[in-house]
């Protein structure tokens, strides 16, 4: 295993910031070129959980030689995040600069003017000379994993439709409960990669070749940081990777993957009529029915006709929910994953800021 160390210079006199990178030979040229990456929100650790694990499983079989793709795994692709709080709490979602989510904004690119985006770095502020490191190195690879999580949820992943389903290969290793198909229209991390390989000519949109992939995988929620848990995430994506001709493991044989498989125009986001103390009814994992009761909102405590119910607008699965129990007006409470398109408009791009 090799270590690069890159330095990111403060905006500021004395500060610097560095991000290790692992990388790991492969012994077969043609073999897929792997980048993992995780927690680009500095707070959501699942995912650097899983590569530390998943490393050691990779520097035994690189004694083992049965490494076969060049791998490289950033295990905690955010150290400016990580060293942002306010009060106590850590502020690793937006950069507190300039008030961006640290997965918004990368740059839309074509594949062919990748090494633009480190050239004349020192133009640029640290979060994006960041994020230009970032996504110069994703884009030297065929398969690209950024690992986040959510609030409380299960487990499941944004897949771009150009690569469905085909990566339902990795929603099987990982033992997803659900796929949501996203439409690429967004400048998140996996969608701005995704971007480059369809329009590797300027102005030229196509269809990603297969073997191609750009994912982002929600590792449930962010308090589930266990060994058991992580340990497994990391067995999952060893098995994807071997299914995927990365490494050599001839003991895997991945089943299918069985989980709902939804466009976002059919995710219901369930949002607050107005701010108050949350009481949920239902969980995450559950199936609704039209009409169920969902949470109730306590809007005036102690008052006659002090709350507000809250109802499923469909059936579906309930992917997320927040755990904040003091909500705002407007603010998110699920994610619940439908049969059919929500009757509330959305944008294109993600679901969320």
């Amino acid at each position: 295993m090799d270590i690069i160390e890159i330095v990111i210079e403060g905006d500021t006199p004395g500060i610097a910031w560095r991000l290790p990178v692992l990388h790991f030979s492969g012994n077969k040229p043609d073999a897929p070129k792997i980048y993992i990456q995780a927690a680009l929100h500095a707070g959501e650790l699942p995912g650097t959980a899983l590569a530390h694990f998943l490393c050691e499983r990779l520097r035994q079989a690189e004694t083992e030689g049965t490494i076969l793709s060049d791998i490289v795994v950033v295990p905690h692709a955010n150290p400016i995040g990580a060293a942002q709080s306010h009060f106590g709490e850590m502020q690793g979602r937006f950069d507190l600069g300039s008030r961006t989510n640290f997965n918004r904004d990368f740059p839309l690119i074509s594949l062919r003017d990748r090494d633009l985006l480190i050239e004349n770095l020192e133009r640029y502020p640290a979060v994006d000379r960041l994020k230009r490191k970032l996504i110069h190195m994703a884009l030297g690879a065929d398969l690209v994993i950024d690992l986040h999580c959510d609030d409380e949820s299960l487990q499941y992943a944004y897949i771009d439709e150009a690569f469905w389903p085909e990566a339902a290969d990795l929603a099987a290793a990982l033992n997803m409960e659900a796929v949501l198909l996203s439409d690429g229209e967004s400048s998140a991390f996996e969608e701005a990669v995704s971007f480059a390989w369809k329009y590797e000519v300027p102005g030229e949109k196509k269809v990603p070749l297969p073997g191609k992939l750009s994912v982002t995988v929600e590792l449930r929620g962010t308090r589930d940081v266990y060994p058991d848990m992580a340990k497994r995430d990391a067995e999952g994506l060893w098995q994807f990777l071997a299914a995927r001709g990365a490494v050599r493991d001839e003991s895997v044989n991945l089943s299918a993957f069985t989980g709902p498989a939804v466009p976002l125009d059919n995710i219901e986001m369930i949002r607050a009529p107005q701010t108050g103390t949350v009481l949920f009814h239902r969980n995450i994992g559950e199936r609704v029915e039209e009409g169920d009761l969902l949470a109730t909102i306590i809007t005036a405590p102690g008052m006659p006709d002090g709350t507000i119910d809250v109802l499923a607008p469909q059936a579906g699965l309930i992917v997320t929910r927040v755990s904040d129990r003091l909500v705002r007006r407007r603010g998110d409470l699920m994610k619940i994953a439908c049969d059919r398109p929500s009757a509330a408009t959305r944008k294109p791009g993600t679901l969320e800021d």
